[in-house]
């Protein structure tokens, strides 16, 4: 874990890796660390247009992502380039990790999506953490990324992640 920092400064390349290779890299703005959560501002990192049916991510979007070093999720706040918020959309991880300028987070394939309006709440990609084989391989793993999506959704029934955030 890195030290906490008075003030963010520059920027960090986010690495998301799913199944032991990285997924996708991109720069971001750093936006707030304090050894528990570090919080970054980043463009869509997406090739084009990814239409999941209940929200467009497209070019132009801009996410303030929040992961914590100590907890199984992390919560991005997603604004269309005219800064009108979308929604949040959570990916559960294992605890985020930071080595110099790198940010990297492990997806453990559930997802979760608040609309910006809180009525569409909605669990994402069980199917592809039964399929994963994690809790076949690391049970205390899986328990906690069940537990973290539990967590994240009653946050989202009950009004939003502000709590999450000092």
């Amino acid at each position: 874990m890195s030290a906490p920092r008075a003030e963010p400064a520059g920027r960090v390349e986010v690495v998301l890796v799913k199944g032991g290779r990285t997924k996708i890299r991109y720069p971001a703005e750093l936006l707030h660390e304090d050894g528990a959560r570090v919080s970054v501002r980043a463009a869509w990192a997406g090739d084009g247009v990814r239409d999941f049916g209940f929200v467009r991510f497209e070019p132009g979007d801009v996410f303030t992502e929040h992961y914590w070093l100590d907890r199984w999720y992390s919560v991005k706040e997603v604004r269309a380039a005219d800064g009108t918020l979308k929604g949040w959309y959570c990916d559960i991880t294992r605890p985020a990790t930071r080595s110099g300028a790198e940010l990297v987070v492990e997806d453990l394939d559930l997802d979760l999506w608040r609309s910006a309006d809180g009525r569409d709440v909605r669990r994402l990609d069980e199917d592809e953490f039964a399929e994963s084989g994690l809790a076949e391989r690391d049970p205390a793993a899986a328990a906690a990324a069940a537990a973290a999506l539990d967590e994240l959704e009653t946050l989202a029934r009950e009004g939003g992640f502000d709590g999450l955030l000092p």
